[in-house]
């Protein structure tokens, strides 16, 4: 199905970004990887516009256009007790400027049928204490994925999905983490892989502009205090 296409991940080089570029790979796709971490394609700093436009550069050098582009690389989590003005900044950056950045780049080299699909969280919509940078990256890129749709209405496809707790090691937990999901388990990153690889096939053809949750149903579970063993601890 994606024979010969080129495909962009940010973030690549390890955890759900990983398993998204090895299943294009398995399906023979041309995958391109920007991450901090060593990778065989390119290593650099989301945050930086000159890094930026080197890769994107070095893709259309080598390819002359892309058929994906897929933004999960993850931004900085840091609370509004510790984060600078600075690391706020840094984290959307990463999160949010660097896909609208990307994106832009890529506009003229996209091929027919091309797809953009950003990772964002379940944290767009639900938060813990403390993480005021990470969540507002990834309700920044949730609301991008639906300007972005209208803007490249005809051309481009974008959508958005946003994964709750998925384990990045494929640990199987039981007892109360699974029981606490109502799909009876964490999730994994095949979880995620096989959404993008399902939003950016033909199959997918009439779905843009969306943000598909896959969480287990853990945003849909109505929590109260002493209610289906539900317990509030302030301790």
């Amino acid at each position: 199905m994606f024979q010969n296409r080129v495909v962009v991940v940010t973030g690549g080089a390890k955890g759900i970004g990983k398993t998204i570029a090895d299943e294009f790979r398995k399906a023979g796709a041309h995958v391109c990887v920007i991450d901090l971490l060593e990778n065989d394609y390119f290593v650099g700093d989301l945050a930086d516009q000159t890094v930026l436009d080197a890769f994107a550069d070095k893709v259309i050098a080598d390819y002359g256009r892309v058929d994906v582009l897929v933004n999960n690389a993850l931004p900085l989590m840091k609370g509004i007790d510790e984060c600078t003005y600075e690391q706020f900044n840094y984290a959307l950056r990463v999160g949010v400027t660097a896909p609208f950045y990307l994106t832009k780049r890529f506009a003229p080299y996209f091929a027919p049928g091309a797809s953009v699909i950003n990772i964002s969280s379940s944290r767009d919509r639900m938060s813990q204490p403390q993480t005021e940078s990470y969540t507002a990256a990834k309700g920044g890129i949730s609301a991008l994925t639906h300007a972005l749709a209208v803007s490249l209405a005809g051309k481009v496809r974008v959508n958005s999905i946003s994964p709750g707790w998925i384990d990045t090691d494929f640990t199987v937990y039981d007892g109360a983490d699974a029981i606490q999901h109502p799909a009876g388990r964490v999730g994994n990153p095949l979880d995620i892989a096989n959404m993008v690889l399902f939003l950016c096939s033909d199959k997918a053809g009439f779905i843009t502009g969306e943000n598909i949750c896959i969480d287990g149903g853990m945003t849909r579970q109505m929590i109260y205090h002493n209610d289906f063993g539900w317990k509030l601890q302030t301790d």
